[in-house]
Protein backbone atom coordinates (compact mmCIF):
# COMPACT_ATOMS: atom_id res chain seq x y z
CA UNK A 1 0.00 0.00 0.00
CA UNK A 2 2.98 2.17 1.04
CA UNK A 3 4.22 1.77 -2.77
CA UNK A 4 1.14 2.48 -4.42
CA UNK A 5 0.33 6.01 -2.55
CA UNK A 6 2.95 7.76 -4.80
CA UNK A 7 1.18 6.32 -7.66
CA UNK A 8 -2.68 7.26 -6.67
CA UNK A 9 -1.37 10.72 -5.55
CA UNK A 10 0.10 11.39 -9.31
CA UNK A 11 -2.88 9.97 -11.12
CA UNK A 12 -5.50 11.87 -8.65
CA UNK A 13 -3.04 14.97 -9.83
CA UNK A 14 -3.42 13.96 -13.48
CA UNK A 15 -7.28 13.72 -13.07
CA UNK A 16 -7.41 17.15 -11.53
CA UNK A 17 -5.67 18.75 -14.29
CA UNK A 18 -7.31 17.32 -16.92
CA UNK A 19 -10.17 18.01 -15.64
CA UNK A 20 -9.57 21.58 -14.84
CA UNK A 21 -7.79 22.14 -18.30
CA UNK A 22 -10.96 20.57 -20.00
CA UNK A 23 -13.24 23.02 -17.95
CA UNK A 24 -11.04 26.11 -19.29
CA UNK A 25 -10.54 24.66 -22.80
CA UNK A 26 -14.59 24.09 -23.84
CA UNK A 27 -15.74 26.98 -21.33
CA UNK A 28 -15.79 29.42 -24.75
CA UNK A 29 -18.03 27.09 -26.81
CA UNK A 30 -20.55 26.61 -23.99
CA UNK A 31 -20.84 30.40 -23.24
CA UNK A 32 -20.96 30.98 -27.09
CA UNK A 33 -24.06 28.85 -27.29
CA UNK A 34 -25.84 30.31 -23.92
CA UNK A 35 -25.10 33.70 -25.60
CA UNK A 36 -26.86 33.08 -28.70
CA UNK A 37 -29.98 31.17 -26.98
CA UNK A 38 -29.60 34.73 -24.79
CA UNK A 39 -28.90 32.65 -21.52
CA UNK A 40 -26.43 33.22 -18.87
CA UNK A 41 -24.96 30.14 -17.24
CA UNK A 42 -24.11 30.17 -14.08
CA UNK A 43 -19.92 28.60 -13.19
CA UNK A 44 -21.75 25.26 -12.47
CA UNK A 45 -24.13 25.12 -15.38
CA UNK A 46 -20.60 25.89 -17.40
CA UNK A 47 -18.43 22.89 -15.94
CA UNK A 48 -21.34 20.70 -16.46
CA UNK A 49 -21.84 21.50 -20.00
CA UNK A 50 -18.39 21.35 -20.80
CA UNK A 51 -18.00 17.75 -19.31
CA UNK A 52 -20.55 16.43 -21.36
CA UNK A 53 -19.81 17.83 -24.68
CA UNK A 54 -20.06 15.78 -27.76
CA UNK A 55 -17.56 17.09 -29.22
CA UNK A 56 -15.07 18.84 -26.89
CA UNK A 57 -12.31 20.37 -27.24
CA UNK A 58 -10.73 17.86 -24.54
CA UNK A 59 -12.91 15.71 -23.70
CA UNK A 60 -13.20 14.78 -19.77
CA UNK A 61 -11.47 11.55 -18.67
CA UNK A 62 -15.06 10.13 -17.73
CA UNK A 63 -15.93 11.03 -21.36
CA UNK A 64 -12.93 8.88 -22.34
CA UNK A 65 -13.28 5.98 -19.88
CA UNK A 66 -17.09 5.66 -21.08
CA UNK A 67 -15.69 5.19 -24.92
CA UNK A 68 -13.54 3.11 -24.02
CA UNK A 69 -15.95 0.83 -21.95
CA UNK A 70 -18.43 1.12 -24.47
CA UNK A 71 -15.96 0.36 -27.34
CA UNK A 72 -14.04 -2.58 -25.17
CA UNK A 73 -15.31 -4.13 -22.35
CA UNK A 74 -18.63 -3.85 -22.97
CA UNK A 75 -18.31 -5.37 -26.67
CA UNK A 76 -15.72 -7.97 -25.37
CA UNK A 77 -18.62 -8.93 -22.67
CA UNK A 78 -21.27 -9.10 -25.42
CA UNK A 79 -18.90 -11.56 -27.12
CA UNK A 80 -18.22 -8.66 -30.16
CA UNK A 81 -14.96 -8.24 -29.05
CA UNK A 82 -13.14 -8.81 -32.63
CA UNK A 83 -15.81 -6.63 -34.15
CA UNK A 84 -14.81 -3.44 -36.37
CA UNK A 85 -16.35 -0.82 -34.60
CA UNK A 86 -14.65 -2.51 -30.81
CA UNK A 87 -11.49 -1.26 -29.65
CA UNK A 88 -9.92 -4.60 -28.58
CA UNK A 89 -10.35 -5.92 -32.46
CA UNK A 90 -7.61 -2.09 -33.31
CA UNK A 91 -5.71 -2.86 -30.76
CA UNK A 92 -5.06 -6.12 -31.46
CA UNK A 93 -4.19 -4.96 -35.10
CA UNK A 94 -2.15 -2.63 -34.18
CA UNK A 95 -0.95 -5.00 -31.30
CA UNK A 96 0.24 -7.81 -34.35
CA UNK A 97 2.52 -5.26 -36.26
CA UNK A 98 3.91 -4.43 -32.95
CA UNK A 99 5.17 -7.41 -32.06
CA UNK A 100 6.47 -8.79 -35.58
CA UNK A 101 7.95 -5.68 -35.71
CA UNK A 102 9.93 -5.71 -32.54
CA UNK A 103 11.09 -9.55 -33.10
CA UNK A 104 12.53 -8.43 -36.40
CA UNK A 105 13.69 -5.50 -34.57
CA UNK A 106 15.65 -7.32 -31.75
CA UNK A 107 16.72 -9.92 -33.85
CA UNK A 108 18.64 -7.18 -36.32
CA UNK A 109 19.47 -5.44 -33.40
CA UNK A 110 21.22 -8.16 -31.39
CA UNK A 111 23.08 -9.41 -35.07
CA UNK A 112 24.50 -5.95 -35.57
CA UNK A 113 25.75 -5.52 -32.12
CA UNK A 114 27.38 -9.28 -32.39
CA UNK A 115 29.10 -8.14 -35.60
CA UNK A 116 30.07 -4.04 -34.23
CA UNK A 117 31.54 -5.97 -31.21
CA UNK A 118 33.32 -8.69 -32.78
CA UNK A 119 34.08 -6.82 -36.45
CA UNK A 120 36.09 -3.91 -36.16
CA UNK A 121 35.49 -2.57 -39.50
CA UNK A 122 31.64 -3.56 -38.74
CA UNK A 123 32.25 -1.29 -35.59
CA UNK A 124 33.98 1.73 -37.92
CA UNK A 125 31.56 1.43 -40.90
CA UNK A 126 28.19 0.36 -39.24
CA UNK A 127 27.83 2.11 -36.18
CA UNK A 128 27.76 5.39 -37.53
CA UNK A 129 25.13 4.87 -39.84
CA UNK A 130 23.34 2.82 -37.20
CA UNK A 131 23.25 6.31 -35.55
CA UNK A 132 22.36 8.20 -38.86
CA UNK A 133 19.55 6.02 -39.72
CA UNK A 134 17.76 7.66 -36.66
CA UNK A 135 18.37 11.27 -37.61
CA UNK A 136 15.76 10.35 -40.21
CA UNK A 137 11.75 11.46 -38.57
CA UNK A 138 9.74 8.70 -39.22
CA UNK A 139 6.83 10.71 -40.63
CA UNK A 140 9.05 11.13 -43.85
CA UNK A 141 10.12 7.34 -43.79
CA UNK A 142 7.17 5.90 -43.50
CA UNK A 143 5.09 6.24 -46.43
CA UNK A 144 8.35 5.59 -48.83
CA UNK A 145 8.60 2.29 -47.00
CA UNK A 146 4.99 1.63 -47.49
CA UNK A 147 4.96 2.79 -51.25
CA UNK A 148 7.79 0.59 -52.20
CA UNK A 149 6.72 -2.66 -50.71
CA UNK A 150 3.48 -1.84 -52.09
CA UNK A 151 5.10 -1.86 -55.72
CA UNK A 152 6.83 -4.94 -55.38
CA UNK A 153 3.55 -6.40 -54.28
CA UNK A 154 3.82 -6.63 -50.24
CA UNK A 155 0.95 -5.03 -48.27
CA UNK A 156 -0.89 -5.31 -44.42
CA UNK A 157 1.07 -5.94 -41.76
CA UNK A 158 4.69 -6.22 -42.91
CA UNK A 159 4.97 -2.61 -44.10
CA UNK A 160 3.86 -1.61 -40.86
CA UNK A 161 6.01 -4.24 -38.97
CA UNK A 162 9.17 -3.10 -40.92
CA UNK A 163 8.30 0.17 -39.92
CA UNK A 164 8.18 -0.79 -36.31
CA UNK A 165 11.37 -2.68 -36.84
CA UNK A 166 13.38 0.32 -38.45
CA UNK A 167 12.19 2.11 -34.79
CA UNK A 168 12.71 -0.69 -32.50
CA UNK A 169 16.31 -2.14 -33.63
CA UNK A 170 18.62 1.15 -32.59
CA UNK A 171 18.23 0.60 -28.51
CA UNK A 172 18.94 -2.95 -29.27
CA UNK A 173 22.03 -2.32 -30.93
CA UNK A 174 23.20 0.50 -28.56
CA UNK A 175 22.62 -1.51 -25.96
CA UNK A 176 23.62 -5.06 -26.65
CA UNK A 177 26.48 -3.66 -27.73
CA UNK A 178 27.15 -1.57 -24.50
CA UNK A 179 26.35 -5.04 -22.63
CA UNK A 180 28.58 -7.44 -24.79
CA UNK A 181 31.49 -4.86 -23.99
CA UNK A 182 30.73 -4.77 -20.28
CA UNK A 183 33.19 -7.61 -18.83
CA UNK A 184 36.18 -6.03 -17.63
CA UNK A 185 40.13 -6.50 -18.59
CA UNK A 186 40.20 -8.69 -15.73
CA UNK A 187 37.18 -11.23 -16.79
CA UNK A 188 38.40 -11.56 -20.21
CA UNK A 189 41.84 -12.36 -18.87
CA UNK A 190 40.01 -14.96 -16.13
CA UNK A 191 38.66 -16.49 -19.44
CA UNK A 192 42.23 -16.61 -21.14
CA UNK A 193 43.58 -18.27 -18.30
CA UNK A 194 40.79 -20.82 -18.89
CA UNK A 195 41.88 -21.23 -22.03
CA UNK A 196 38.12 -20.65 -23.26
CA UNK A 197 37.46 -20.07 -27.08
CA UNK A 198 35.91 -16.78 -28.68
CA UNK A 199 32.47 -18.75 -28.46
CA UNK A 200 32.72 -20.37 -24.88
CA UNK A 201 33.72 -16.37 -23.93
CA UNK A 202 30.67 -15.11 -25.80
CA UNK A 203 28.43 -17.82 -24.05
CA UNK A 204 29.40 -17.55 -20.79
CA UNK A 205 30.62 -13.90 -20.66
CA UNK A 206 29.56 -11.54 -22.81
CA UNK A 207 25.96 -12.64 -23.42
CA UNK A 208 25.25 -13.24 -19.73
CA UNK A 209 26.81 -9.52 -18.86
CA UNK A 210 24.59 -8.53 -21.89
CA UNK A 211 21.30 -9.21 -20.11
CA UNK A 212 20.78 -6.17 -18.02
CA UNK A 213 21.43 -3.93 -20.83
CA UNK A 214 19.38 -5.96 -23.61
CA UNK A 215 16.19 -6.32 -21.55
CA UNK A 216 16.47 -2.38 -20.88
CA UNK A 217 16.78 -1.76 -24.00
CA UNK A 218 13.66 -4.36 -24.75
CA UNK A 219 11.61 -1.72 -22.74
CA UNK A 220 12.70 1.15 -24.99
CA UNK A 221 12.20 -0.90 -28.48
CA UNK A 222 8.65 -2.48 -27.44
CA UNK A 223 7.64 0.87 -26.93
CA UNK A 224 9.24 2.55 -30.11
CA UNK A 225 7.49 -0.59 -32.10
CA UNK A 226 4.17 0.37 -31.10
CA UNK A 227 4.73 4.31 -32.23
CA UNK A 228 6.06 2.45 -35.41
CA UNK A 229 3.04 0.32 -35.43
CA UNK A 230 0.80 3.36 -35.26
CA UNK A 231 2.72 5.54 -37.57
CA UNK A 232 2.64 2.75 -40.12
CA UNK A 233 -1.15 2.73 -40.12
CA UNK A 234 -1.31 6.68 -40.73
CA UNK A 235 -0.41 6.84 -44.33
CA UNK A 236 -2.00 3.46 -45.38
CA UNK A 237 -5.08 4.77 -45.29
CA UNK A 238 -6.10 1.56 -42.97
CA UNK A 239 -9.46 1.16 -41.60
CA UNK A 240 -8.61 -1.21 -38.88
CA UNK A 241 -6.00 -0.66 -36.21
CA UNK A 242 -5.19 2.31 -33.30
CA UNK A 243 -3.80 4.41 -35.81
CA UNK A 244 -6.68 4.37 -37.96
CA UNK A 245 -8.66 5.14 -35.39
CA UNK A 246 -6.53 8.24 -34.70
CA UNK A 247 -6.97 9.28 -38.06
CA UNK A 248 -10.92 8.55 -38.33
CA UNK A 249 -11.24 10.93 -34.92
CA UNK A 250 -8.96 13.86 -36.62
CA UNK A 251 -11.05 13.68 -40.34
CA UNK A 252 -14.47 13.92 -37.96
CA UNK A 253 -13.57 15.89 -35.23
CA UNK A 254 -14.20 13.06 -32.79
CA UNK A 255 -11.85 14.17 -30.26
CA UNK A 256 -13.40 11.70 -27.99
CA UNK A 257 -12.66 8.58 -30.04
CA UNK A 258 -9.03 9.98 -30.29
CA UNK A 259 -8.40 10.18 -26.78
CA UNK A 260 -9.66 6.76 -26.50
CA UNK A 261 -7.45 5.43 -28.79
CA UNK A 262 -4.13 6.76 -27.34
CA UNK A 263 -5.36 5.45 -23.81
CA UNK A 264 -5.27 2.13 -25.49
CA UNK A 265 -2.36 3.03 -27.11
CA UNK A 266 -0.74 3.95 -23.90
CA UNK A 267 -2.02 0.61 -21.87
CA UNK A 268 -1.28 -1.45 -24.68
CA UNK A 269 2.67 -0.08 -24.46
CA UNK A 270 2.15 -0.15 -20.13
CA UNK A 271 1.43 -4.18 -20.95
CA UNK A 272 4.04 -4.47 -23.40
CA UNK A 273 6.98 -3.24 -21.23
CA UNK A 274 5.48 -4.75 -17.58
CA UNK A 275 5.48 -8.36 -19.34
CA UNK A 276 9.52 -7.59 -20.49
CA UNK A 277 10.24 -6.16 -16.71
CA UNK A 278 8.48 -9.56 -15.53
CA UNK A 279 10.64 -11.46 -18.12
CA UNK A 280 14.07 -9.46 -16.73
CA UNK A 281 13.00 -10.20 -12.99
CA UNK A 282 12.76 -14.09 -13.52
CA UNK A 283 15.58 -14.80 -15.82
CA UNK A 284 17.76 -12.07 -13.41
CA UNK A 285 16.77 -14.45 -10.47
CA UNK A 286 17.72 -17.33 -12.09
CA UNK A 287 21.10 -16.20 -12.88
CA UNK A 288 21.67 -14.83 -9.40
CA UNK A 289 21.64 -11.10 -10.34
CA UNK A 290 18.78 -10.21 -8.63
Amino acid sequence: MRNLLPILTIVAAILVMWYVAATALNAPWARDQAARAGVTLSVREVIADTWAQDKPRLPAPHQVAAEIWNTTGAMVLDGRGFSKRSLFYHSWITFSATALGFVLGTALGIALAIGIVYNRTMDMSVMPWVIASQTIPILAIAPMIIVVLNAVGISGLLPKAIISMYLSFFPVVVGMVKGLRSPGVMQLDQMRTWHASGRQTFWHLRLPSSLPYLFTSLKVAMAASLVGAIVGELPTGAVAGLGARLLAGSYYGQTIQIWSALIMAATLAALLVGLIGLLQRITLKRMGMA
